[in-house]
């Protein structure tokens, strides 16, 4: 046997076990920070003293470096190897996870929450590459499953933990209770990973195709997450960014396209199977992640609950999630695996139209029950367009389309939250507004309350009714967008038997 074949051989036993918790462990600690400071800030900003608008960049910094550099995992993996790029990234995450907790203003924390974002970044990509490398081939659908499930439940798991941590601790232990996690992955990847090393291509830097990701990636971010809160195109900074966005995106993909050494290796598109899974993906993902925002927002602010008690009630879509994953990742290859996908996707959108019949006065269970459903589905969906996607590129080529691909789903899960919230907010004003038109006068009369009491009550009922209906209407919206991105898998080519994951090796 060769020194290269048996440095190529899976882990086995033990040490596979413990090297596939440490990549999942990891990619689990990353997505949880999109989410962990989103229910803390009004704790940041009053610590900090500034106004919860200036606190929202805590989010906005680590999104907005994250989503720059998930993109270039590819490119760093090839110039200094998938494994050193992974163990910097985690080393790097845990030192400026440390200093995001010490820190005394927010432009210190913002700072370095720019930095956390940039080294935890190409840990997802880099984790999922890895997944593959240390599997053995015929079990590289279930690495996949078990790295699936980590960026389905990490963004539910986010705001409860970010809820109680800042309830009962305070703000700063979110960045904290990073430091044990980096310990063990970083421990157990050093010992476990060094041997796993992808090959190395010393190949010029593509300045030009760096500096316009950066800028159209970077406006695109800022405006997703501040749209909002300056109220979309009536903004001339919304406008501003749009602007640059729309042109650095063009401009980048002319110059990627024509780029020698490109910076991103946008050729995987060339990939029918690639593009329709990351698509597909990518959509599915959007209406999900939408949920994920709304549902919690919608029982805090409409049915009273504490942020830690709206994370509980959604939590329950990781039970089934984590059961299911194992059997999803064993029919891939003996079923086709966009029926598979089909079957996923259409069963969260079921589940979603569960949910336009929610009401005012409903029950935990009635909140709880379609989340622990909708976890059925998620890892056909999640694993299938994951192999789908990953299999139809060429091995050198798994750690770029492994970047594209988080990049395309992250990118999706912020259009979503934006377009998600405005239409709620919207929808909110619109139907509220029609229920005043129709509302009787008498009605504040009949109550048998003091006048300012009555109408402040029925004022609160119609704003809490209109919500609800609001709420409603999202679902709706959302369940349309699964049946189309179940459609879409079908333009995928027909897979030629098994797909094949284990080029990754």
């Amino acid at each position: 046997m060769s020194a290269a074949h048996a440095v190529d051989q899976p882990l086995k036993g033990i040490r596979l076990a413990l090297g596939g918790f440490a990549l999942a462990f990891a990619n689990f600690m990353v997505v949880l920070d999109i989410t962990i400071a989103n229910v803390s800030v009004p704790h940041i900003s009053g610590s900090l003293a500034v106004a919860p608008s200036q606190g929202t960049w805590v989010i906005t910094s680590y999104a907005v470096a994250e989503a720059i550099c998930v993109p270039l995992s590819g490119w760093l993996a090839a110039r200094l190897g998938a494994v050193r790029v992974f163990l910097a990234s985690i080393i790097g995450f845990g030192l400026f996870s440390f200093l995001c907790g010490v820190s005394s203003s927010l432009e210190a924390l913002i700072l370095f929450r720019v930095f956390q974002g940039l080294c935890g970044a190409p840990i997802m990509p880099m984790s999922q590459t890895l997944m593959l490398r240390i599997f053995p081939p015929e079990k590289a659908a279930m690495a996949l499953g078990l790295w699936s499930m980590t960026t389905v439940v990490a963004p539910i798991a986010g705001p409860i933990f970010g809820g109680t941590i800042s309830d009962n601790w305070s703000w700063n232990w979110i960045f904290f209770i990073n430091l044990p996690v980096v310990a063990i992955c970083a421990t157990l990847g050093t010992r476990l990973l060094r041997r796993y090393e992808t090959p190395v291509e010393k190949k010029p830097v593509d300045f030009i195709g760096l500096g316009l990701l950066v800028v159209w990636v970077g406006a695109l971010q800022i405006m997703l997450d501040k749209g909002r809160e300056e109220d979309w195109f009536s903004s001339n900074l919304i406008i501003a960014l749009a602007i640059v966005a729309l042109v650095g995106f063009i401009a980048f993909l002319i110059w990627e396209l024509t780029e020698r050494n490109p910076i991103i290796d946008l050729s995987v598109f060339k990939s029918r199977g690639f593009t329709v899974g990351v698509i597909s993906q990518s959509t599915t993902y959007a209406a999900f992640f939408a949920s994920v925002v709304l549902i919690p927002l919608f029982l805090q602010t409409n049915l009273g609950y504490t942020a830690t008690w709206a994370g509980y009630a959604t939590a329950f879509i990781g039970i089934m999630a984590v059961i299911m994953s194992p059997i999803a990742a064993s029919l891939i290859g003996r079923i086709d695996v966009r029926l598979l996908i089909t079957g996923g996707v259409l069963w969260l959108g079921m589940v979603t139209l569960l949910r336009t019949g929610w009401a005012t006065q409903m029950d935990f269970f009635t909140i709880a029950l379609p989340q622990f459903l909708q976890g059925f589905g998620m890892p056909f969906f999640f694993i299938g367009t994951t192999t789908l996607a990953l299999g139809a590129v060429r091995p050198e080529q798994t750690a770029s389309a492994a970047g594209i691909q988080n990049f395309m789903r992250t990118l999706a899960g912020a259009m979503a939250t934006s377009v998600a919230t405005t239409m709620w907010e919207h929808e909110s004003k619109t139907v509220r507004a029609e229920m005043v038109g129709e509302l009787h006068p008498g009605a504040v009369m009949s109550s048998g309350l003091p006048l300012p009491q009555a109408r402040a009550m029925i004022e609160r009922m119609v704003e809490t009714e209109a919500m609800t209906i609001a709420t409603n209407t999202i679902f709706l919206a959302c369940f349309c967008v699964f049946v189309v991105a179940a459609a879409v898998v079908w333009l995928a080519p027909a897979p030629r038997g098994k797909v094949d994951l284990s080029a990754a090796h």
